[in-house]
């Protein structure tokens, strides 16, 4: 009888053994994972403070007309929004995605292009500065290209999904049939510029970010460009791909981005036709737009 008592605790040891270290196993990688994500958000600071002077200055947010005037076909207000991959820093702006895009709107019907986007800028950044200009303007099309520097600032997955949510609602709420289309970020994973291991994870938070992006944009019936799931592969291949400073795009970079992007723009112009017939447009007076 007197066994019985040890032989109990003995179970229980061997019961509660794999137990303590499966909680100790779980508690270092979340401390591994906490420290990777920690140094990857100070690698991406030191690769962003120490890139060097390329000559880089921000577009002019003013409007710009492209095509030919025309009173049959009235003209297309055409919005960037975003980081430096909008305003194509690493490649003359010419050959950046805005003008590019502008340029293949304009084959149909004249364009007005306004590119408010901002070198560094989060989806937070994007809601805050940008978009009070982007409403009062009431354009027909939006382009929103950001998402990287949310990968390598560690934002929060949930603000990532609000902030989003809150640009889509406030274009929509100033023009209903506005036609949105959102890049997500570009495969930071291939950033020579960042070191590994911690461009394996900068991979695998791009991916993060862009399943949050991705997941808003069925929810909310936007036009997905997927820059990172069409040219990632491109990027880690071909590192002509990257500017001097081996951050940013070059214009070859820049190059491969404008089919994923024009071809996701002319489903987002079908879409805003759609949309059109069906939507209630409130006057410019009654958005305070004069």
């Amino acid at each position: 009888m007197s066994d019985r008592p040890a032989a109990r605790r003995a179970r229980k040891r061997r019961r509660v053994a794999p137990r303590r270290v499966l909680r100790t196993t779980l508690r270092w990688l979340a401390l591994a994972t906490s420290t990777l994500l920690t140094l990857l958000a100070v690698e991406a600071l030191i690769a962003t403070i120490t890139v060097p002077d390329d000559g880089y200055r921000a577009p002019s947010p003013a409007p710009r007309a492209f095509g030919t005037a025309d009173v049959k076909r009235p003209r297309l207000r055409y919005v960037v929004l975003g980081d430096s991959t909008a305003t194509g820093r690493g490649a003359p702006y010419e050959r950046g995605i805005a003008v590019a895009t502008a340029g293949h709107l304009a084959a149909r019907r004249p364009v007005t292009l306004t590119n408010l986007a901002v070198s560094g800028a989060r989806f937070g950044d994007v809601r805050r500065d940008q978009l009070p200009a982007a409403m009062r303007s009431r354009p027909d099309v939006v382009l929103v290209a950001a998402g990287a520097n949310d990968v390598t600032g560690l934002t929060r997955l949930g603000s990532v999904r609000a902030d989003l949510e809150k640009i889509v609602d406030r274009l929509r709420a100033a023009r209903c049939d506005v036609a949105i289309v959102v890049t997500a970020s570009p495969d930071v994973g291939a950033v020579p510029r960042l070191a590994q291991p911690l461009r394996a994870v900068a991979g695998w938070r791009t991916d993060q970010v862009n399943d949050a992006i991705e997941d808003i944009a069925r929810e909310r019936g936007l036009v997905l460009a997927p820059i990172a799931a069409h040219t990632g592969p491109l990027f880690r291949a071909d590192r002509s791909l990257f500017a001097a400073d081996d951050f940013h795009p070059s214009a070859a970079g820049y190059a491969t981005w404008v089919p994923v992007i024009e071809v996701a723009l002319d489903r987002a112009l079908l879409q805003h036709a759609d949309t059109t017939r069906g939507c209630h447009r409130p006057s410019a007076r009654a958005n305070g737009v004069r």
